[in-house]
């Protein structure tokens, strides 16, 4: 599954990827809003939502740098 997302992410531009970094970004937001409240049905899910982030991150300062 990690390389398959990464590869995804690769392929997108830069302007795709700072999209969906802002929605990975309000996602994690919902989550942590829910995990406060009444807590999370998979906590997991809060753990794979930044490290997609991190993907993005790290596929946009590829794409900057090249």
């Amino acid at each position: 599954m990690k390389s398959s997302k990464m590869k995804e992410y690769t392929n997108m531009t830069v302007e795709d990827l700072q999209k969906e970094l802002k929605e990975l970004k309000q996602e994690l937001f919902k989550l942590r809003f829910q995990h406060a409240l009444n807590g999370l049905d998979n906590p997991k899910k809060m753990s794979l939502v930044k490290k997609n982030i991190a993907r993005v991150n790290t596929a946009i300062t590829m794409k900057k740098g090249n």
